[in-house]
């Protein structure tokens, strides 16, 4: 880690880390920048971690991740918490992991992507644009691959939650359930659909898709239409 930056030791359930120091990027001045690293956090070896590129701003690891050997994390990354990072996992600037992420080894995130909760993503993918919560991507450049039924599982989603969410990904993504409808058409009748909205995991896919398309953000993975979630 860079000096002037701390953390809790690996493996112990107290102590955070809060650090700071000048930075030294090429073309700037030596403003203050902050990294904060909380509890629980088992970060392996050769890894890096940047503190953030302004004094306004600070790179933020949450709790209880698991970052394996040689994984990146660059400045102004702001990183939820029980992820699981595999070897060479790479996250460019800015971007933003939510809770109960998983990465295979090898993948590559570009600058200012999100990365939804309880997402999966498989090994040598490279990630050029938001990943929906629940969903799994996989490829170079990722595209979608289906539902993260093994993360689901493994976190507790309920089956009623499961089967919600398998319906809600066929109507969007899935072409013989969608015909020839826009993306915007099936989503909006995704919303119409009362009885499925009543799912909070339907209701927090959903979100999670309408916001990557808010100004500023790269929208979501292309999909592929044969997925059988």
């Amino acid at each position: 880690m860079e000096e002037g930056s701390s953390h809790g030791r690996p493996g112990e359930g107290e102590g955070e880390g809060k650090g700071k120091g000048k930075e030294k990027r090429q073309g700037r001045t030596g403003e203050e920048c902050f990294l904060h690293i909380g509890r629980n956090n088992e970060i392996r070896e050769y890894c890096s971690i940047h503190r953030s590129s302004k004094s306004c701003d600070c790179t933020v690891i949450g709790d209880n991740n698991l970052i394996m050997g040689s994984c990146h994390v660059a400045h102004d990354c702001k990183i939820g918490s029980n992820n699981i990072f595999a070897n060479n996992t790479l996250f460019a600037g800015h971007v933003v992991v939510e809770d109960s992420t998983h990465t295979a080894g090898a993948v590559v995130v570009h600058q200012f992507c999100h990365i939804g909760s309880y997402s999966f993503l498989g090994g040598g993918s490279v990630v050029a644009q938001d990943v929906p919560r629940y969903t799994m991507v996989s490829g170079d450049r990722a595209e979608l691959r289906g539902l993260n039924l093994e993360g689901l599982r493994r976190n507790g989603i309920s089956d009623q939650e499961v089967r919600s969410l398998r319906k809600a990904y066929q109507k969007v993504f899935m072409s013989s359930i969608t015909n020839e409808s826009s993306f915007e058409d099936r989503l909006a009748e995704l919303e119409q659909e009362i009885e499925l909205l009543e799912s909070p995991a339907v209701s927090r896919m959903l979100e999670s898709i309408r916001m990557s398309f808010d100004q500023g953000r790269r929208g979501i993975c292309k999909f592929r239409s044969w997925s059988s979630s």
